[in-house]
């Protein structure tokens, strides 16, 4: 058992160590595990209603612990859904609020990158006594000033870019091709790379068994390239559509790397002290990976609930009850703020600096959930904002659509114009919002701008296929 550093010195100090610790549970500090799928569909877990796909080991993460079905997070696409994720502040109050590719010309390319002038969850647990180290995928700046290990982490094995090949990295390679890095080790051969990620997250936590550790364990699966395994293929052999195909064996071994990470607590005796967090971080893409956001309209790129309604799951049997459904709306940026409080960090200091709230009152009844809580987000051309059970999205080409969730989980009744007083006081409130918002310090490319338009019109499968 271990307790907060700053305690264990005074009760040494004391010298009567061994009769105050035992029993002392209640101010252990959690090791935090954040295990981030990249471009997963919602309906994708057999958890959350997969007919094709089988995930019994995420599906036992959530038996484990908590199941949160109105699940967001702050963006719906790669890079500024991971820096409101690692910040617990909506990134565009920081101008982080286009996805990161080649700098744009009038923009200087110093900035494209996650500002420097953001504390991350790893710099904040860091300060905690925490050993702090990420695992996958970064992208969040790829210059000097941006690199993981400026921005808390202790150890780095992964990448700096937004996505790699499955199966072979370059010494001279870039993009997908890329080379792998680490600063404790050489980077090994990939054999396969959600494999070799989930090698990589097990020796984090047996290196850092004895001491607190945050693990940010950043997966690129299932995102595209779409590249699995022989044996997994094989296993999915039944399913015709050879991209879904695809899919579907990519999803299957990260849900075995995902038990292989359980396992490794179970066996190091840290399973029960271990704050598990599992979060997509954002929708599937449906149109270039084959994903399903079932029940959910929309995908990746846009702002309807299948872009950013995403699977979300917490355990933490020390403290939070297992198998529990939490119905009510959280955020990708409540994370940040329930893993400094667990961690012993200061609320009356750290509070205002979070978009988010901390969870834990609420997962354990202390405090009352806040039906008419409210979400903003904001993506290049469009914007929204939920608000008790009314979602509100704006777009540059139409008028702003107004959906009420609860009646409606598809969005596919447009109510703005016959609830005119809802639809002007939520747009009031985002407008509000909007022009108090920093300039972007970088932006992608408008080829993606007019694509985002057009998905809004796709003709999406909002069912699960057989």
């Amino acid at each position: 058992m271990r307790l907060p550093r700053l305690f264990m010195i005074c009760i040494l100090l004391m010298g009567i160590f061994p009769t105050v610790a035992q029993g002392q549970t209640k101010d252990q500090q959690p090791n935090i595990i954040l295990i981030v799928a990249d471009d997963l569909g919602f309906g994708d877990l057999s958890i959350n209603g997969s007919k094709q796909i089988k995930t019994p080991y995420i599906d036992a993460l959530a038996k484990n612990g908590i199941r949160f079905t109105e699940g967001y997070v702050s963006a719906p696409v790669c890079s500024p859904s991971r820096a409101g994720l690692l910040t617990g502040v909506n990134q565009v109050e920081f101008g982080h609020d286009n996805n990161l590719g080649g700098n744009q010309p009038g923009f200087d390319p110093e900035y494209n990158g996650m500002p420097v002038s953001q504390t991350t969850i790893a710099d904040r647990l860091k300060s905690l006594g925490y050993a702090t180290g990420i695992i996958g995928k970064w992208h969040l700046g790829k210059l000097p000033q941006f690199h993981p290990l400026k921005r808390g982490f202790d150890e780095f094995w992964g990448y700096t870019g937004g996505g790699h090949d499955y199966f072979e990295a370059l010494p001279n390679g870039k993009g997908y091709k890329e080379p792998l890095e680490s600063n404790f080790k050489t980077p090994q051969a990939i054999t396969y790379l959600t494999d070799d990620k989930g090698d990589e997250c097990i020796d984090f936590i047996k290196r850092h068994r004895d001491e607190p550790f945050f693990l940010y364990a950043a997966f690129n699966a299932p995102h595209t390239p779409m590249q699995a395994t022989k044996s997994d293929l094989t296993l999915y052999k039944h399913i015709a559509d050879k991209k879904r195909r695809t899919y579907a064996a990519m999803v299957h071994r990260l849900d075995v790397n995902v038990g292989r990470i359980m396992e490794t607590l179970k066996k190091e005796k840290l399973d029960k002290q271990t704050l598990v967090v599992f979060i997509s971080d954002n929708g599937g893409p449906v149109t270039t990976n084959a994903s399903n956001n079932a029940p959910y309209r929309g995908q990746k790129g846009i702002l309807l609930e299948g872009g950013i309604h995403v699977p979300f799951i917490m355990s933490y049997p020390d403290l939070l009850e297992k198998n529990q459904t939490y119905k009510n709306p959280v955020s990708a940026l409540d994370l940040a703020p329930t893993f400094v409080a667990l961690a012993g960090g200061s609320q009356t200091i750290e509070a205002d600096t979070f978009s988010g709230e901390n969870l834990i009152p609420f997962l354990q009844g202390s405090k009352n959930a806040t039906p008419e809580r409210e979400f903003k987000w904001r993506f290049t051309i469009s914007a929204a904002i939920r608000e008790g059970d009314w979602k509100l999205i704006r777009l540059p080409d139409r008028l702003p659509q107004l959906y009420h969730l609860p009646t409606d989980v598809t969005e596919e009744n447009d109510l703005a114009l016959e609830r005119l007083d809802i639809t002007k006081a939520l747009l009031k409130k985002l407008g509000d919002w909007d022009v108090q918002l920093p300039h972007p310090v970088f932006l992608e490319g408008p080829m993606w701008r007019k694509r985002q338009v057009s998905l809004y019109d796709y003709d999406y499968i909002m069912k699960q296929p057989e």
